[in-house]
């Protein structure tokens, strides 16, 4: 069973004792911070390439570098090789931001129509800057601080890209409309 296919196989509830420490981001704060080997924590929601869970009344979000330490198999950090073409960066940029979740949400932040575009910018330098111009499904939302720290530390993952900035906008407002098909269908919403 590859890696994805044990992340969908985890359960809400789902206890878990943690095999090392690990880096987690924090929810709703987006801060990085160390969860202790041996504390047992709970599967909240397993999407993507993350999984989400609580430990001792908090919400956290375990990348899947360190899947390890849930005792699943780590996934590699996602990359580019070092030729890639500008629409090769561009497609990987999207790509990640599709394993992007709102922790409360099983949709990806693009099909949810949160990603209201992407800037890719190439200085004298060669250095790629990545701004990324989104929304949050409500302005008093606290998920933009995990989501943005989700977003950054994928899209980061390929050498070409040295910086990514999340711009979080509330104009035009985030609308149902916005959303894909399938993120209707998944939320029961047509």
């Amino acid at each position: 069973m590859d890696t994805t296919e044990q992340i969908s196989g985890l359960q809400k509830g789902q206890t878990l004792p943690l095999q090392r420490d690990v880096a987690a981001i924090s929810i709703p704060f987006g801060k990085t911070v160390t969860l202790p080997e041996d504390s047992v924590v709970s599967v909240m929601q397993a999407k993507g390439s993350t999984v989400s869970v609580g430990f001792e009344g908090r919400l956290y979000l375990i990348e899947g570098a360190n899947l390890d330490a849930l005792g699943l198999e780590a996934l590699p950090r996602p990359t580019l090789p070092e030729d890639a073409t500008e629409e090769q960066i561009e497609q990987f940029v999207w790509d990640q931001l599709r394993t992007c979740f709102d922790p409360e949400i099983p949709v990806n932040i693009v099909d949810l129509g949160l990603v209201y575009g992407c800037r890719i910018e190439r200085l004298i330098s060669g250095e790629r800057i990545v701004t990324i111009r989104m929304t949050l499904t409500a302005p008093g939302c606290g998920m933009g601080d995990v989501i943005a720290a989700d977003a950054r530390n994928k899209i980061l993952g390929a050498p070409q890209i040295s910086q990514v900035h999340t711009e979080i906008v509330f104009d035009p407002p985030w609308s149902r409309e916005m959303m894909s098909d399938e993120a209707k269908l998944e939320l029961g919403m047509f």
